[in-house]
């Protein structure tokens, strides 16, 4: 819960799921783009499919951190709240 007498301050998961989520997509838009021609004949299975996914996976990995590190500051302040 954000609180709404600070300026506008990201919570602490922000930036790392918002990192993650672009890392992701972008492995995945060019996972897709080198998918394509192979799907459709014109180029053979390519060699750095590998680290396409690579990068798919360090995207997912550092969104799920964020979101990670949401849920336990939630329960510092659920934890500070109920003191």
């Amino acid at each position: 819960m954000r609180d709404k007498t600070q300026p506008n301050s990201p919570e602490p998961g922000d930036r790392l799921i918002r990192a993650g989520a672009v890392v992701f997509f972008v492995g995945a838009v060019a996972t897709l783009v080198t998918v394509a021609p192979m799907l459709l004949g014109a180029t053979p299975f390519p060699t750095y499919m590998f680290g396409l996914s690579m990068l798919m996976a360090v995207g997912f990995l550092v969104a799920a951190a964020g979101v990670l590190r949401s849920v336990a500051a939630g329960r510092r302040q659920a934890r500070d709240a109920s003191r």
